[in-house]
């Protein structure tokens, strides 16, 4: 096994440690799909994991994209996958069993406590990122990403902007315009991989999360 993460290994009871199994999967691999009897939990430390719901049309809804943290929590209090989960980038996983999770969470109020904050904080995340699809213009919704998922104005650019584009509900020929459109107004400063505003928007999508 590989060492845990750093906020992986704070949050997990030591009496874990040992259980979880640290993998690298490809682009493209299916950690579980609808139906199937869940039987880890699975942590993202690098890369990025989707959750899709597939129509009776064929298409499929993205209901979740991770990049960082456990991923389709609801596995834990459920007897099968409600969804499908996929890697959409080469990632690095930390599988956590099930079962020994549930129980540490009946035996270690402490530990229950920390996940329920944990739980929280997605909650809140969650929630900056319904208000951030309201948005009616594409430059708002990235700004919005800028201001409140970045660090000091600077959003570093983890994936390509195709799949950003995706995050934020829009095509990426109209993410691509916003960005130039952006630049060229002096609003953000486009660098190496990252995206830096320039300065607070007057209609500062800033929020406060509750």
């Amino acid at each position: 096994m590989k060492e845990l993460s750093q906020s992986l290994a704070q949050l997990l009871p030591t009496s874990l440690h040992g259980l979880c199994e640290a993998e690298e999967f490809p682009v493209g691999t299916a950690l579980f799909l609808t139906g199937d009897q869940p039987h880890w939990m699975f942590f993202v430390s690098a890369g990025e994991v989707v959750l899709e719901r597939h129509g009776v049309d064929g298409q499929h809804a993205c209901l979740q994209r991770c990049q960082s943290g456990f991923v389709g929590e609801a596995s834990l209090t459920s007897s099968r996958y409600h969804c499908d989960g996929r890697t959409t980038l080469d990632a690095q996983i930390t599988k956590v069993p099930i079962k020994a999770l549930r129980q540490a969470l009946k035996t270690d109020p402490a530990f229950a406590e920390r996940w329920i904050a944990m739980l929280s904080r997605e909650v809140r995340q969650l929630r900056l990122q319904n208000e951030r699809l309201s948005l009616p213009k594409v430059q708002d919704r990235l700004l919005h990403l800028i201001e409140t998922e970045g660090t000091g104005g600077r959003y570093a650019l983890t994936c390509s902007v195709k799949d950003l584009a995706k995050q934020l509900a829009v095509t990426h020929e109209a993410l691509y315009r916003a960005i130039a459109r952006l630049v060229e107004l002096g609003r953000i400063n486009r660098e190496d991989g990252v995206l830096v505003l320039k300065f607070e928007s007057a209609n500062s999508s800033k929020s406060k999360v509750f």
